[in-house]
């Protein structure tokens, strides 16, 4: 039989009727070319929904490419690209209606988009840490409670005062406004700062901490409201006693089974492996049954999986390999789809309760302004800069992905009418437009590190402590980075302070955290860390009295590092950064690590910088040369800021008797060229100053080059002689000795000289010290 649904019959004796009903559920096509039929190719289930995918997820990356240029969130864009396929704009045609996306075909897209919303709910659960609240200090308490309770009593009385005023059929819609208004879903929040890059910015760590906070007392209180609400009612005691009793055995069953089956997992997982494909495919299943219970005990599907998450473990290996596996699917594809099905259902055409729909917006403006100020002032009052105040009040009172789904649930659920949804998801897409734009405007990264003051070795004198920021991602960062700190020569005439940051990547969590190993902290990160604390800590007890050693371990995105390391240089005062390079040899001189992810963080550290910043390129593994006795350093002086840094750096080092200096001055043949007058004059003057340090084991000499070929040559003779070769970064375009250099070189962070010396393919035990001057930037 044709059609969608048939109903047949058939006279039986004894006047008994069968009657079936079946559905004709066309998935698979036989093809454009196929015989289909009297049936369409678009009329089959599985080619419309591909299609669909596909103009989606079009429109909606082709806005954000223009978008994005204005500093606006690929939410925004899903919101609109919805927007524009539904009955507002393209759905009031009629072959994009009934063709592309018939209402028949609505169920596969409401399917998918909430499947990928429940594991984005379950993933946003794993990535947190619920022991954080324990560690958060008074500031973030006072801000994340104060967020929720000074709007929740406000909107309790103005529902009381509204109550009256509103007609019985909309009283359920405008509570439910309400309510959903006063949420503070940390996964929405999280997400934003992502997406600015201000995560691991001290506004960014106190708006994490707050939002955790006022996430679980939002959800606390809106629960224990509801339950409430259903004592009041005259049946209150069944209703209450049997939903109290459901929620405690779903909790229970996330406790004593979900909780158990993840460490079982993590118990039977090697260690240093990820987890099985098995077993991410049991937590998958997991959550299924997890959502199956929620719904079943009358709860919003989502809870479950988000106390399922929380349950969870996080960082690896179970947590990291759960975000890892899942992470790109369900953030990349399936959950912004319930956000543009969710604007495919907005109709801003079709307007008839106007009186409602103008409640509606004052109900949201009202709602906002109250987390606006309940936000804003007790961030005053904890002394928080006018500025990041303002920007925190717009960070916390964002909506997103959350709010949308609370709002389509109540649509659904006919808790609203077609033209309030429509309102409600236009005020998503505003508040998250304007609070990305506020928040950009007002806290731009780019000029956190700006200089005030002179942060370099140049201008520290000799005999005043010298502040270091050593930075380390593997074991082999911190042998290498003590041997520079060795030949520095620090003394109790010449101390030395030294912050260690041991960087960790964050493997499936959501909170980044800066440790302080002074403070008695421990670190959650792997073993390594521990192993990099301990060699510092050794040197630190070689040189008792001339150095003092704080350690750090920061363990956040690999994208967001950088933050942390200035970060820390801008509030220690450090005169000069080192980083560790981002490739490693190994003792035949073969590269066994060639990391993109170190060089980007490198490459962000150098354009951000509050101070100088040194990258060093490390081969100590190859094997040594015949022991010529003591330590020789070099310096590859061509002119200019950053070798005068260079110079400055190494004639420390020049004080230790294990340590002979060579600083070798390559002079253009044409000696007017190149460098401007002033930098000539600075650099006659530092070049003076080290040839009269007659005190130490110094040797000055000019070498005369005509262009990059001629010195080229004599770096590379210089490879052969010395243990560690000081070069400057950034040098005059139009400098006649590096000619030519430039067109070959293959890491343009490190200049052409340094480019030079960091070749994959030289074998000798030579360390590079690549230094850049500080940054002075005018605010």
């Amino acid at each position: 039989m044709d059609g969608t649904t048939g109903h047949g019959g058939e006279e039986r004796p004894g006047n008994v009727t069968s009657d079936f009903c079946y559905v004709d559920s066309a998935v698979h096509s036989a093809g454009v070319w196929g015989s289909a039929g009297s049936r369409p190719f678009l009329g089959f289930a599985l080619p419309r929904l591909q299609l669909q995918l596909a103009i989606i997820f079009f429109i909606t990356q082709s806005l954000h490419l223009l978008l994005r240029r204005f500093h606006l969130p690929r939410l925004v864009s899903e919101i609109l690209a919805g927007i524009i396929l539904g009955p507002t704009i393209l759905g009031r045609y009629a072959y994009v209606d009934e063709a592309i996306f018939p209402q028949e075909g609505d169920v596969y897209l409401d399917l998918l988009s909430k499947i990928g919303y429940i594991f984005f709910i379950f993933l946003s659960g794993v990535k947190m840490d619920p022991l954080t609240v324990l560690r958060t200090g008074i500031k973030a308490w006072t801000i994340g409670v104060l967020a929720v309770t000074l709007p929740l009593g406000g909107s309790l009385i103005m529902t009381v005062l509204q109550q009256t005023e509103i007609h019985k059929y909309r009283i359920p819609a405008y509570k439910a406004i309400i309510s959903i208004q006063n949420l503070f879903p940390f996964p929405v929040i999280a997400s934003m700062l992502v997406d600015l890059k201000i995560m691991n910015t001290e506004l960014g760590r106190l708006a994490l901490a707050s939002a955790l906070i006022s996430d679980m007392v939002s959800n606390l209180s809106s629960t224990l409201i509801t339950y409430g609400r259903v004592g009041i009612m005259s049946f209150a005691d069944v209703i209450m006693i049997h939903s109290t009793f459901m929620t405690v055995c779903l909790i229970l069953f996330i406790l004593c089974v979900g909780r158990p089956l993840s460490l079982w997992i993590i118990q039977n997982t090697p260690e240093g492996k990820p987890v099985s494909r098995f077993h991410v495919v049991i937590m998958a299943f997991l959550v299924f049954v997890v959502v199956l219970l929620t719904d079943n005990v009358g709860l919003n599907y989502q809870y479950g999986p988000f106390l399922l998450g929380l349950a969870v473990p996080d960082g690896p290996p179970l947590g990291a390999t759960l975000v890892d596996r899942l992470e790109t699917l369900v953030s990349g594809l399936l959950a912004p789809l319930l956000v543009t099905f969710c604007g495919m259902n907005v109709n801003l055409v079709e307007l008839f309760d106007l009186e409602f729909v103008g409640m509606v917006w004052v109900v949201v403006g009202l709602c906002l302004a109250m987390k606006l100020v309940s936000v804003f002032v007790p961030a005053v009052v904890c002394k928080v800069p006018m500025k990041d105040a303002v920007a925190l009040s717009f960070i916390m009172s964002t909506q997103g992905v959350v709010q949308m789904a609370f709002y389509y649930y109540n649509y659904v659920n006919q808790t609203y009418d077609r033209e309030t949804f429509s309102m409600l998801t236009t005020s998503v897409l505003i508040q998250v437009a304007a609070s990305s734009i506020i928040v950009k405007s007002l806290y731009d990264y780019s000029r956190m590190y700006t200089g005030y003051q002179k942060r370099d070795i140049q201008h520290t004198s000799i005999n005043s402590e010298l502040r270091m920021l050593v930075c380390t991602h593997r074991v082999d960062d911190a042998v290498a980075v003590q041997k520079v700190l060795e030949a520095s020569y620090p003394s109790k005439e010449s101390p030395m302070a030294v912050y260690a940051l041991h960087l960790l990547e964050l493997a499936g969590r959501a909170h980044p955290q800066l440790i302080d190993h002074q403070l008695g902290q421990k670190s959650t990160g792997e073993g390594r860390a521990q192993k990099m604390i301990d060699i510092l800590a050794s040197f630190e007890q070689q040189y008792a009295g001339a150095v003092a050693i704080q350690q750090f371990t920061a363990m956040s995105l690999t994208k967001f590092m950088h933050h942390d390391i200035c970060t820390l240089a801008f509030n220690k005062l450090a005169s000069m950064i080192i980083l560790p390079f981002h490739r490693k040899w190994n003792q035949q001189g073969k590269v066994i690590q060639d990391s993109g992810t170190l060089r980007s963080i490198n490459c962000e550290v150098l354009e951000l910088a509050p101070c100088s910043v040194a990258v060093l390129i490390d081969r100590h593994k190859v094997r040594r040369r015949a022991a010529a006795g003591g330590y020789s350093v070099a310096v590859a002086f061509f002119g200019g800021a950053d070798d005068r840094e260079a110079l400055a750096y190494a004639r420390r080092m020049a004080r230790s008797p294990d340590v002979s200096l060579t600083v070798v001055r390559m002079v253009p043949w044409d000696i007017y060229a190149g460098d401007s007058q002033w930098d000539a004059v600075l650099d006659a003057e530092i070049l003076k100053d080290t040839r009269m340090q007659t005190q130490d084991d110094i040797v000055y000499r000019e070498e005369r080059v005509k262009d990059g070929a001629e010195t080229a040559l004599l770096i590379h003779a210089m490879e052969e002689v010395f243990d560690l070769i000081l070069v400057g970064r950034r040098h005059k375009e139009d400098t006649p000795q590096l000619m030519g250099l430039s067109e070959w070189n293959d890491l343009p962070e490190l200049g052409p000289v340094g480019d030079m010396l960091a070749a994959a393919d030289l074998t000798l035990p030579l360390s590079i010290l690549v230094v850049q001057h500080q940054n002075i930037k005018s605010i």
